[in-house]
């Protein structure tokens, strides 16, 4: 599988689900049921590559911004959600997390920035297909802390300054 082919499981689903992380998640499910095992393994290569990318201190903090706060474990589905968007709001806020207050219609914390279901697809998918758990993937460890530079979280000046559009159309 390669990188277009990613994407486009990952839009087909969105699309299908009209923007519902969970149904999204179902839809993912269902449509990577009907590859091999081995073409699960390479989706769940690129979504891991890619949450690992987006694990950084603006990233963390456009989530804080937009959800209101985020713990470790928020943060994480939040990525996994981030990838549920599609590429061209995936690469923009990975290159530039302000930019999402650009890259976003709308969002609604109720709803939004929860994409936890998204992060376990490609295993259960790989486990209806072939009844045992999916083996390593064989990928980098995942980074011990976000990149980039750390930023007070709670620190609301700090979080407008770094994100200044964001914080425009989001912040509290």
């Amino acid at each position: 599988m390669d990188e277009t082919e990613f994407w486009e499981l990952i839009d087909t689903a969105r699309r299908g689900a009209e923007g519902d992380p969970e149904d999204q998640a179902d839809l993912l499910v269902e449509r990577l049921c009907r590859l091999d095992p081995e073409a699960v393994l390479d989706f769940a290569r690129h979504f891991e590559a890619r949450y690992h990318r987006a694990f950084t201190w603006d990233l963390w903090g456009a989530a804080w911004v937009l959800l209101g706060g985020a713990s470790d474990d928020a943060f994480d589905w939040f990525r996994c959600w981030l990838i549920g968007q599609g590429r061209e709001v995936y690469e923009g806020a990975v290159h530039d997390p302000d930019a999402l207050a650009d890259l976003l219609d709308d969002f609604d914390e109720e709803v939004d920035g929860d994409g936890e279901d998204l992060g376990y697809a490609a295993d259960e998918a790989y486990e209806q297909l072939t009844g045992t758990v999916a083996p390593e993937l064989g990928l980098a460890p995942a980074p011990a802390d976000p990149q980039g530079v750390p930023i007070d979280l709670e620190d609301d000046r700090a979080l407008a300054e770094r994100l200044p559009r964001l914080w425009e159309r989001f912040g509290e």
